[in-house]
């Protein structure tokens, strides 16, 4: 069943594909619309299949100064092809006025199909008439910048959109392009929107079909106003325009021209907020906001920290206003607040929170209220200002020491109004008694330090010449030197086996290699003889005692076995103290 399902839709899309494939366009495509009386049109009579009897319209208010021009083209992509075939006129216009270009018709396949009439808007002769054959023309009126404002009356400090679009006609392409004059804008808090992907998107210019792309996008805050300049944003275009000249295939060849175009300057009107009903403590918010004052806990012990967060939310010029501050009693110790924004910018302007947090510090027992704190701000709505307020909260300080001359001063509902105290220490700064040093000269010559230095080297030549035979005698003493660097050696293996107790192979690596060179310095043998009779025949013959050199042979065989059997801390601690205590009794033993 899944099968015949899956056949009848194969069969649906081809049968689909092939109508498609076989449905028959017959139009017509005007240069433009709308031209001076001294200027030409071109019209082209397009069909996607060969067709016979063509006719075209009578033209009436044009005088056909070219053609009929016949092309033909057919391309093969991803195996369909494609054909076109096209008849091409010029046109001058007769007079001034509307025109309309009437059907065409033309026999396809034995039906016969028409195009749709065009009008066409004939006014007076332009100053300088252009050919409409001259690319640099062509692509003059083919390719647009464009500044759209969102708002061209905005209050100050409201937010406004530039979006700069580059218009292009359908018969036109563009390879590339380049910023060569950037905007300022000088008069205004500006952010720029991320506009890459961008699409190509299809649009109408001066009433005609375009393409265009959307170059950039800009919010700005006006800061002054009155009226206010926007600098134009100017491009260097790589344009791609067809000529008059076609291939071996029909298809219209293209060249490419550099042009530059600007989006002009704009002037944007900007009205100052108003005065009538200003609050004194306005400091310049402009949009739609909440606001809220908050604590982190509202019961602590004194010497406790809280967090009072002062926080104005919404949409608007949020980067651009003062919070309010918070007033506290002199008993609560406030830090600087630390400033956090939370704000994303679109092309609707800013949006989000921003907020003061406040680290506070009650010193004494008791209720300290934080008053209601007011933010007012212009609401673009309703175009009048709000004011917002914030309850009052009461920190409740459970636990600490009394402030005594508050209590005894004003109460009101267990809530304590605190006033400054005088503190018996604050002129401890200032000094009550002398401290004066009399002044005396000292001189360096023919002090101790003078001699000191002045004898010091001579006294040091004997130690250093005794010191240098000492060291030469050292160096001679090869077998001593030998004995005394593997001696140096064994320690630093013993003392890094110590490091490594708990780590079972890593502590018996190193007790044996401590070992091994132990006695490379003790008896002068190499590696390659420290065989377990070779060791003990030769710590015999140094008069070192049986049982002290079967405890030394012991501890290599202990070396061996452990690294296959469990081991303990203990273990490994005994073995330590065993071959610490084996080698010295081999020091004072061997001969």
């Amino acid at each position: 069943m899944k099968l015949i399902k899956h056949i009848l839709v194969v069969v649906t899309v081809m049968l689909a594909t092939n109508v498609a494939l076989a449905q028959v366009t017959f139009q017509a495509k005007v240069s433009k619309k709308k031209l001076g009386v001294n200027e030409r049109l071109r019209v082209d009579f397009e069909m996607n299949k060969d067709g016979d009897n063509f006719n075209p319209p009578s033209f009436n208010g044009f005088t056909v100064v070219g053609g009929p021009n016949q092309s033909v083209s057919n391309s093969w992509i991803n195996g369909v092809r494609t054909y076109k075939k096209t008849y091409s006129y010029f046109l001058a216009p007769k007079e001034r006025g509307t025109f309309t270009l009437g059907q065409a018709t033309i026999e396809i396949e034995g039906e016969i199909y028409k195009t749709t009439p065009v009008k066409i808007e004939i006014t007076a002769a332009i100053d300088k008439p252009k050919n409409p054959n001259d690319p640099n023309y062509v692509a003059s009126n083919n390719i647009h910048l464009v500044a759209e404002v969102s708002n061209a009356t905005p209050y100050l400090n409201e937010a406004i959109t530039v979006v700069y679009k580059l218009y292009v006609a359908p018969t036109t392409g563009v390879d590339s392009w380049r910023e060569i004059d950037v905007p300022r804008y000088d008069d205004f808090w500006s952010q720029s929107i991320d506009t890459k992907g961008q699409r190509v998107q299809n649009g109408t210019f001066n009433g005609e079909d375009y393409r265009f792309l959307v170059l950039r996008k800009t919010v700005l805050y006006p800061q002054r106003t009155g009226k206010l300049n926007i600098e134009p944003l100017s491009l260097n275009v790589s344009v791609q325009v067809p000529t008059n000249r076609r291939d071996i295939f029909g298809s219209r060849l293209m060249t490419r021209v550099n042009r530059t175009v600007s989006a002009g300057n704009r002037t944007i009107n900007v009205k100052p907020l108003p005065e009538k009903g200003k609050p004194a403590d306005f400091s310049g918010a402009v949009g739609d906001f909440s606001f809220k004052v908050t604590t982190s806990k509202t019961e602590l012990d004194a010497t406790e920290s809280l967090q009072a967060k002062v926080e104005v939310s919404g949409k608007g010029n949020l980067k651009l206003f003062n919070l309010p501050k918070i007033t506290l009693p002199s008993s609560l110790e406030v830090y600087e607040p630390e400033h956090q924004e939370n704000v994303s910018t679109t092309t609707r302007g800013m949006q989000g929170s921003i907020s003061d947090s406040y680290t506070i510090v009650p010193q004494y027992k008791g209720k300290y209220p934080l008053p209601s704190i007011s933010f007012s701000y212009f609401d673009l709505k309703t175009e009048s200002y709000k004011r917002l307020s914030s309850d009052e909260i009461i920190i409740n300080v459970l636990d600490g020491p009394v402030n005594t001359a508050s209590e005894a001063s004003n109460t009101s509902n267990g809530i304590v109004k605190q006033r400054v105290e005088t503190n018996s220490n604050q002129f401890a700064f200032i000094k009550t008694k002398t401290d004066f040093k009399p002044i005396q000269k000292e001189y360096f010559f023919k002090t101790k330090l003078f001699w000191s230095l002045l004898l010091g080297p001579f006294l040091a030549i004997p130690l250093a010449i005794l010191v240098r035979r000492k060291k030469a005698t050292r160096d001679a003493d090869v077998v001593g030197n030998k004995i005394r660097r593997a001696d140096k050696l064994a320690r630093k293996y013993l003392k890094g086996a110590k490091k490594q107790l708990g780590k079972k192979e890593a502590f018996y690596e190193a007790l044996e290699k401590a070992l091994h060179n132990y006695l490379k310095a003790k008896l002068h043998i190499e590696t390659s003889e420290l065989s377990k009779d070779r060791i003990q025949s030769l710590l015999l013959e140094r008069g070192v005692e049986t049982n002290v050199v079967n405890d030394f042979i012991a501890i290599f065989e202990n070396c061996e076995l452990a690294r296959y059997t469990p081991i303990t801390n203990v273990t490994m601690q005994a073995d330590y103290d065993k071959a610490a205590k084996t080698i010295s009794l081999i020091d004072k033993q061997a001969g």
